[in-house]
């Protein structure tokens, strides 16, 4: 019984190589223009998604009226493995859009900007190792910050008291934060294994 037990745990990781590597093969078939098309509607397509989960209020999914920030998580599934500007790029387009649908001022551009840029000096300066939990933390910080530079734009604006603005967001920070990092995994793997798939057919 025992040598089959370990037998079965070892087959799993070949199982999983082939699996990747018959992936891999399937793309490089496949025309650069034709894995460039592909790429880009699977990018797209998971920016539109994320778009419409701001708008659907799924049970178990709010902490104190408050729900995951799915641009944000968006936005460093993409950073971390890119530079700054890059980062910072995809973060001012998704911002303008969250902007598009809910109110340009204060704006978003700033916060998830800002957030892309620094993720992405994150994974420059190699502080941080690529998995899940990293992922989660990242994804922790940057929505506590992006929440506090949505305040201050408030706090700037002046047709509020500061104090109510800070004290409210205190709030609204962490329970963004927490529900963000856990949700982060739903959206980085996947997104994750299709541009390091596109990238080893491009290689190949």
């Amino acid at each position: 019984m025992i040598p089959d037990f370990w037998g079965s745990r070892q087959k799993k990781p070949k199982s999983r190589q082939r699996k990747s590597k018959t992936q891999v093969v399937s793309l490089s078939r496949w025309s650069k223009s034709q894995r460039q098309l592909m790429d880009w509607t699977v990018t797209v397509g998971s920016v539109l998604l994320c778009l419409l989960m701001l708008l659907t209020r799924l049970p178990g999914m709010e902490l104190l009226g408050v729900e995951p920030n799915w641009l944000l998580i968006w936005v460093v599934a993409w950073s971390v493995k890119r530079t700054a500007f890059g980062g910072a790029l995809a973060g001012i387009v998704l911002g303008l859009l969250q902007d598009a649908m809910t109110s340009p001022d204060p704006t978003h551009a700033i916060s998830l900007g800002v957030v892309g840029m620094m993720t992405g000096l994150i994974q420059k300066q190699r502080f941080i190792q690529e998995d899940f939990i990293s992922i989660a933390l990242i994804v922790f910080g940057m929505a506590v910050f992006a929440e506090s530079i949505f305040a201050l734009q408030l706090v700037l604006m002046g047709d509020r008291k500061a104090v109510d603005i800070w004290a409210y967001y205190q709030k609204v920070a962490l329970a963004s934060a927490i529900l963000s990092s856990l949700w982060a995994p739903v959206v980085y793997y996947p997104l994750n294994r299709w541009w390091h798939q596109i990238k080893l057919a491009d290689q190949a």
